[in-house]
């Protein structure tokens, strides 16, 4: 605040300075910054780490400090609850861990080292917390320097090349949260999510095209891309589905796509869907999966053989109860081997849903927990994509 003399006081300062250097600093120089700040703050130190592509670690920015687990950690408790943790460190310093989080996408963590932590320090971390999350967010679409840090091998081109469209990885506000996850994550050949939010409607769609290849990933490219074309053009969902049937079509005659395109009304919690070719949604009340609840007669995938039936695409309906989650899913995860040579299936399938959300974690740490436990199953070895999208309805 600002004192009676107009003078900015310290805390005005602090934050005006803060938002200057922050905002002009390169992406791999915000460590630098911070430290700085650190020392004017009288800390010992501020550390900045971010998550790893499969969010299993938190890795530093800077040069230095150790990675640190996502599940073994206190910072990495910290990351999983959205909540400060602390934790007491070398000689009777005490370290406080913050989330970087940028609306509702979890980025990483801050840990703030020092002698003492009072509500002071304390708030100064917590608005450090939001600028640097809003500036990550912001750099890193200009930058290779968080991608390269977060990444534990190289990337497949088909992979590189669907990651460039993808949206955040979790959007949403206080009324409802979507959030997906894609494995496996560096070789990803022809699955991809989508979702958006608007005043009234989150959209969302998943996608999954035939096969496991450059050629898949461009055919769920151009589904994603007229997908995006027609929502933004304000399209009703049939003829969004329409418009992507006939760009793969026109575009990629020999190839196909199944998919659900899904339009959620956040006052009414009416959920409306197009399903082409693909796994029924399964929807979670009470912590239980529904038997059947959202399954429908589905219709064609998207493409050629679409074009050849003249589908008129049909948009089923179901309303929602406060608190209830739809869980999307690519056929890649029921498909998967069991240790003795059976398919995964369906059921397995539903039992690790009900375990992963029955701890009552939030969405994208529930789907986090989701997807590890299907890959520690599989030795982290997927012959197929498997893709994953949960939203969360709470008016």
């Amino acid at each position: 605040m600002s004192s009676p003399s107009g003078v900015p006081g310290p805390g005005e300062q602090f934050l005006e300075q803060l938002l200057t250097a922050v905002h002009a600093a390169p992406a791999l120089e915000l460590p630098d910054v911070v430290h700085r700040f650190a020392d004017a703050a009288g800390l010992d130190r501020i550390d900045l780490y971010l998550v790893d592509l499969q969010q299993r670690c938190l890795v530093p920015l800077a040069d230095g400090p150790s990675t640190l687990g996502v599940d073994s950690s206190v910072a990495g408790s910290a990351y999983r609850a959205h909540e400060l943790r602390v934790e007491e460190s070398a000689h009777g310093r005490l370290t406080a861990w913050l989330p970087l989080i940028d609306g509702v996408e979890r980025l990483g963590v801050i840990g703030v080292t020092a002698p003492a932590l009072d509500g002071t320090v304390l708030r100064h971390c917590r608005v450090l917390s939001s600028i640097l999350a809003m500036a990550i967010t912001s750099k890193r679409a200009s930058s290779d320097s968080f991608a390269r840090r977060t990444r534990s091998q190289n990337m497949q081109l088909p992979a590189e090349m669907l990651r460039a469209f993808l949206p955040p990885r979790t959007i949403g506000n206080a009324h409802v949260v979507s959030t997906a996850v894609l494995e496996p994550a560096y070789e990803i050949g022809g699955d991809v999510f989508d979702h958006s939010l608007t005043r009234s409607t989150l959209h969302v769609a998943i996608l999954d095209a035939m096969g496991h290849n450059l050629a898949s990933g461009l055919t769920t490219a151009v589904a994603m891309a007229g997908c995006r074309n027609a929502r933004r053009a304000g399209v009703e969902l049939p003829s969004l589905v329409e418009k992507i049937q006939e760009a793969i079509a026109q575009w990629l005659p020999e190839q196909f796509c199944t998919g659900i395109l899904a339009q959620l009304d956040l006052a009414t919690g009416i959920l409306r869907w197009c399903n082409c070719g693909h796994p029924a949604p399964l929807l979670i009340r009470d912590h239980r999966v529904l038997d059947h609840a959202l399954e429908r007669p589905p219709q064609p995938p998207m493409g050629t053989p679409a074009s050849l039936a003249d589908v008129d695409w049909v948009v089923h309906k179901e309303p929602l109860q406060p608190g209830d989650r739809v869980l999307m899913y690519t056929d890649g995860v029921t498909e998967l081997r069991t240790g003795n040579g059976g398919e995964f299936g369906l059921q397995r399938f539903v039992d690790s849903i009900i375990r992963s959300t029955a701890a009552g974690e939030r969405p994208p740490e529930a789907l986090r927990q989701l997807i590890h436990s299907i890959l520690d199953r599989q030795d982290n070895q997927l012959r197929d994509d498997a893709t994953l999208l949960l939203l969360e309805w709470r008016p």
